[in-house]
């Protein structure tokens, strides 16, 4: 007699919630780590007020997003750092001959400015973020042949360079993220996030719009390249 994995039905209610086209595209969209409105999350579907509501409840409750309510506004966002690992987890699973090709010069630009740089959840991926990643390989600062963990010297890196690591609750120092348009890992956990927030506060690169995308300033290649030697080519 075979027992069932008491699991399996939490799991397949996980994979339901997700396995829905307005949902899978709310998800996303919150991967840049802020608040949305109901009403932004509506249009950006282009669905109703009414449906992307029902949708938002099906995926508070099932604890992918936390909400709050200003006012007459509701705000969602992920949940946290693990939900957020899970969505881009999952999208890096659908092939680039799985994508639909952009229809429009508007939706091509948008494509190659989410390629080039963008926060995945709160750290960075994209070329830059795999750049990034690469060049603190190459300097002895993280570690990959087991996993990614910084070394000794990682840790005096981010305290010389005044980024502050916070960690908090059991979340990891570092983490590979697998990035779903170079195909390859980048920086995640405490240490990617620390790097990201640095990066958006000193003005190295700066958000494009209300989108993920993000591009590096001049003086944020400068830096990039002074401190790790980061070709200024590679970040633009």
């Amino acid at each position: 007699m075979t027992t069932r994995d008491p699991r399996a039905p939490r799991l397949a209610r996980l994979a339901g919630l997700i396995a829905d086209e307005t949902r899978a595209t709310c998800l996303l969209a919150l991967l840049d780590g802020r608040a949305w409105t109901a009403g932004e999350l509506a249009r950006h579907a282009g669905v109703a007020a009414s449906t992307l509501s029902e949708h938002l409840g099906k995926l508070v409750a099932g604890g992918l997003l936390s909400e709050e309510r200003q006012g007459r506004h509701r705000y969602v966002r992920l949940a946290d750092a693990r939900v957020a690992q899970l969505v881009e987890d999952l999208a890096a699973q659908v092939g680039p001959e799985d994508v639909v090709r952009p229809r429009t010069l508007r939706e091509s630009s948008a494509g190659a400015a989410m390629a080039r740089g963008r926060t995945c959840y709160d750290h960075l991926a994209g070329r830059i973020g795999v750049a990034v990643t690469d060049a603190l390989v190459l300097r002895g600062l993280l570690r990959v042949d087991t996993g990614f963990a910084l070394t000794d010297a990682g840790v005096g890196w981010f305290r010389s360079s005044g980024i502050a690591l916070e960690r908090k609750g059991r979340r990891p120092l570092a983490r590979a993220c697998l990035d779903w348009t170079e195909r390859r890992p980048h920086l995640a956990g405490v240490a990617g996030a620390a790097l990201c927030r640095h990066a958006l506060e000193a003005g190295w690169c700066e958000r494009i719009g209300s989108s993920r995308a993000v591009r590096m300033t001049p003086s944020g290649a400068r830096e990039w390249e002074r401190l790790l030697n980061v070709p200024a080519a590679t970040l633009r």
